[in-house]
């Protein structure tokens, strides 16, 4: 499923096609993904100009001058594609479930074969409690979310800092993938009770999601199956993965002689080095 550093790339590609665009047309070409459309979402978006786009947590949020506010979440296979302008555009295809088309000449199309996604529709007025967005927590790359912030969030808790980490009413927009990274940067292991870090182990593990979560952006995410930039060009910050999907192999410190385990928690695969992270 895609994570936080998918989904900004994504948001970075789309926006200098839709920011100040007027969408003309606006297609939902089946009844829904994972939920059903808006009723209302082509009434709603025609016609409208678009004023920004930007990333909250795993949502891609499109934000008209009226402010009415697109929500798209890839769920597990969704891309977004860009077509246009100054292009012929392709014909669409089978799961191609969602289309705008802009007075720029530009398209765009959501392709999702799972139909684990979804297309909501919310306000600015209204999004702090849009039941998708209500709950979570702050953004890591933002100035909400620092080693005080992530102190009071895990105090007291007795699940595994891994399980903390992926609540997104923790911290935002963490999956498994990064927080596999980012425990092996501040060397902290996925089965610490959350609630045991220490001030200075804490303010390591901020700093280090911080660091994964800009290296992953600018490498244009992970591209393990469905991924892909809207250009279709693939990410590749896969090749930089420490832990991630590193089972047996060596651990990449230098001085240490231990390999990668796997451990199931809470369904989930966890990677780590036994002997580096505590």
């Amino acid at each position: 499923m895609p994570e936080l550093p998918e989904v900004e790339t994504v948001c970075r590609g789309i926006a200098p096609i839709l920011e100040g665009a007027t969408l003309i047309k606006v297609t939902p070409r089946r009844a829904g993904l994972r939920v059903p459309f808006p009723p209302d979402l082509s009434l709603t978006l025609t016609g409208k100009r678009v004023k920004t786009v930007w990333r909250r947590a795993k949502y891609a949020l499109i934000e008209m001058e009226t402010g009415s506010i697109l929500i798209l979440h890839l769920g597990m296979s969704g891309r977004v594609r860009i077509d246009g302008p100054g292009t012929s555009w392709p014909e669409l295809q089978k799961h191609d479930h969602f289309v705008m088309e802009t007075d720029s000449s530009a398209r765009l199309v959501l392709n999702d074969a799972r139909r684990f996604g979804m297309v909501l529709l919310t306000s600015r007025d209204s999004m702090d409690s849009h039941p998708a967005l209500a709950s979570l927590g702050p953004e890591p790359l933002g100035n909400g979310f620092d080693a005080l912030t992530l102190a009071a969030a895990l105090k007291g808790r007795k699940s595994s800092l891994k399980a903390a980490l992926l609540d997104q009413s923790v911290v935002a927009g963490l999956g498994n993938i990064y927080v596999c990274e980012a425990l092996y940067l501040a060397r902290l292991s996925p089965t610490r009770p959350a609630g045991s870090l220490d001030p200075d182990e804490t303010e390591r593990l901020v700093r280090s999601v911080r660091h994964v979560l800009v290296k992953a952006i600018e490498a244009g995410g992970s591209s393990l199956r469905d991924h892909a930039q809207v250009t279709g060009e693939l990410g590749y910050f896969q090749h930089s993965f420490c832990v991630y999907g590193r089972e047996g192999e060596p651990c990449l410190q230098e001085a240490c002689k231990s390999t990668i385990k796997r451990i199931v928690q809470a369904g989930r695969s966890s990677f780590y080095c036994s002997h580096c992270q505590h």
